[in-house]
């Protein structure tokens, strides 16, 4: 997390109050009656997309809501202090964009994951406070936009979910971001508190090894809000992202490992690489073709390394490329040219213990839209099928020159 060097105390009641002489490069307006012109507007996109993003987990959405937060500032004068400002209104439109989205993702086919951010991650550009002590242990999980920690983020409410953001992750005071949510200093405390409890219990809470075909356990998906009484009081929440060079290091070993063993297709140079509670979760949506994706996680090493190497094995005419998902080391799966190229869907890996403790892919074309040409699916089935019947016919026609042969009599 970036260390804060400004604070948005009385940001979100003065922002719009009247300007002062002498503008700082923190963006004071400098005349009264002002309007922020396109450079300045320009500059509050990013932030205002890191924080919608990190608020939905749906690059669609959260540009959605930086378009709407940027035309209102536009029409604000004298907004004393724009990033305290934008970042009130993109949180207030993401709370209400979010409980609404919230009810279609309680429709969604299979499991929901986050929509993928391939490359360096939208970083908030401007610090906004210094953290309070309590919020320094949480600093590093907050500060992520990892896939696992957005799945994570899917177990809080809306407003749950803006409390911790805007205190844990931007440094607003209790005070402040009970104004953006529109609620009391001490209902604003409680929710980030709450928060911090429910994550942490998630974190806390590994999956078991399940059976395929068995539920995945309820600690592996997100839960259902729960009564803050519920919720075990814990005291650390562990980092899901690589801090150190050398932790980020491990992290790109082990991609260039995992990507070894697709290259041998055994399940034993899988069997290697992941964690004995590992789970494997994919998102089709329902809007890829039958047996592309899986229905729901599978969880275990054995499970999860027999899966792997079932689907190298099928010979899908189908490359792998190294990059960054979600600001972790991960992979792209993209089509050969074969078959028109295009990409397919991306892995992100969650690393715990120097193994892989999570796999999550995204496949779901809806998705996948912002991120370039994406592969025909539908081709790609088609020369699946091809490739199989074509094997089937084979060993058929082998099993049938062998029963053909004459028996040579003893």
């Amino acid at each position: 997390m970036t260390k804060p060097s400004t604070s948005p105390s009385a940001a979100t009641a003065g922002a719009t109050a009247g300007a002062t002489a002498g503008a700082t490069p923190s963006g004071t307006v400098p005349r009264t009656g002002a309007f922020l012109d396109d450079a300045a507007l320009g500059r509050l996109r990013p932030l205002s997309f890191a924080v919608a993003y990190r608020m939905l987990g749906s690059v669609a959405e959260a540009e959605d809501v930086v378009q709407e937060a940027l035309t209102r500032v536009s029409q604000a004068p004298d907004v004393r202090n724009p990033d305290a400002f934008v970042t009130t209104v993109t949180t207030r439109i993401a709370i209400d964009v979010l409980r609404s989205a919230r009810v279609r993702r309680e429709q969604y086919v299979g499991e929901w994951l986050p929509e993928p951010l391939v490359g360096p991650v939208p970083s908030l550009p401007v610090a906004m406070a210094t953290p309070a002590p309590d919020v320094a242990r949480h600093a590093e999980l907050a500060d992520d936009l990892s896939t696992a920690f957005l799945v994570l983020l899917e177990t809080l409410t809306p407003t749950e979910r803006a409390a911790f953001l805007l205190h844990d992750v931007l440094g607003f005071p209790h005070s402040e971001a009970a104004d953006v949510i529109g609620t009391s200093e001490v209902a604003a405390r409680q929710l980030a508190s709450r928060a911090r409890r429910r994550i942490a219990r998630h974190v806390a809470s590994p999956p078991v090894a399940s059976p395929p075909g068995a539920p995945l356990p309820a600690a592996s998906r997100p839960a259902a809000p729960r009564h803050p009484e519920q919720d075990d009081l814990a005291h650390h929440v562990p980092p899901t992202r690589p801090r150190t060079a050398s932790d980020r290091a491990r992290a790109e070993e082990l991609v260039t490992r995992f990507l070894a063993a697709c290259e041998e297709g055994a399940v034993d140079s899988f069997l290697e690489l992941l964690a004995e509670d590992v789970v494997l979760t994919g998102d089709g949506g329902g809007n890829v073709p039958q047996g592309m994706s899986i229905a729901r996680p599978v969880a275990g090493r054995v499970t999860v390394a027999r899966m792997l190497a079932a689907f190298i094995g099928r010979g899908a005419p189908l490359h792998f490329e190294r990059a960054l998902v979600g600001g972790e080391p991960g992979l792209l799966i993209v089509a050969d040219d074969a078959v028109g190229g295009g990409l397919i869907g991306t892995w992100s890996f969650e690393v715990v213990g120097g193994q892989l403790a999570g796999i999550r892919g995204v496949i779901n074309p809806d998705k996948l839209g912002h991120l370039g040409q994406l592969a025909d699916l539908d081709r790609l089935q088609a020369t699946l099928r091809s490739a199989l019947e074509s094997r089937t016919a084979a060993r058929r026609a082998a099993a049938q020159r062998t029963a053909d042969q004459p028996t040579s009599e003893s």
